[in-house]
């Protein structure tokens, strides 16, 4: 009887370990695939820590972003996080000829239900919704001379989400301003705007709901 309980024992032990060896084979092979990319995807322009609050687990992800340089000094950088399960979380930066009040204006009223939400550093500004973001920062791109554009050089940056998200309400639209102004910072820099200021390194946070 004694022998039987202590086999019985043993084989419940072994079961516990497989079952444990299978979850984190599991976690690892199913759920880990924005662990895998680079810390800073896009080519250094985000932090994969805001893109992975945004999206949920996956097997797989792939992230790809690259500046392309036109000849008169104008730029455009686009980024995306990919997961396999077919969520997104990606943006475009690119410069604008706006003044700030006429762009907030347009992009508070994309059709949205839902009121938008703003944030705002000196001059730098962000109007979010639920499942887009915009960024605004001063910016003459190269070649270009200050107070030439009929209203005021910028550069503006489109961020949103496709599909399912990890986090929802106030908590996406955090991750979505986070994940416009890196694009921001990073491009602005990259494309070596003629203000060469000082970025503050995030915006303010945004309001509880």
């Amino acid at each position: 009887m004694q022998a039987r309980r202590k086999r019985n024992a043993v084989i419940a032990g072994t079961c516990c370990l497989v079952v444990i060896a299978a979850v984190f084979g599991y976690l690892e092979i199913f759920t880990k695939g924005i662990d895998r990319l680079p810390d800073r995807p896009c080519d250094g322009a985000v932090d994969r820590a805001t893109a992975a609050h945004a999206l949920p687990s996956a097997r797989s992800a792939e992230e790809r972003g690259k500046l392309r340089r036109q000849s008169d000094g104008d730029f455009f950088f686009a980024c995306y996080v990919r997961t396999s399960g077919g969520s997104v979380i990606s943006g475009e930066a690119e410069p604008r000829d706006a003044d700030p009040g006429p762009w907030r204006d347009y992009y508070a009223k994309q059709g949205y239900v839902v009121d938008p939400v703003e944030v705002s550093s000196g001059d730098i500004r962000a109007v979010v919704h639920p499942d887009h973001a915009y960024v605004y920062v001063p910016c003459t791109p190269p070649g270009k001379k200050p107070g030439e554009a009929r209203e005021s050089h910028a550069l503006t940056v489109d961020a949103r989400t496709i599909g399912e998200t990890r986090v929802h309400g106030t908590e996406l639209r955090q991750v979505l301003v986070d994940f416009a102004y890196q694009l921001a910072r990073h491009t602005y820099k990259a494309a070596d705007c003629q203000e060469a200021r000082t970025l503050p390194e995030e915006l303010p946070r945004l309001p509880a709901a």
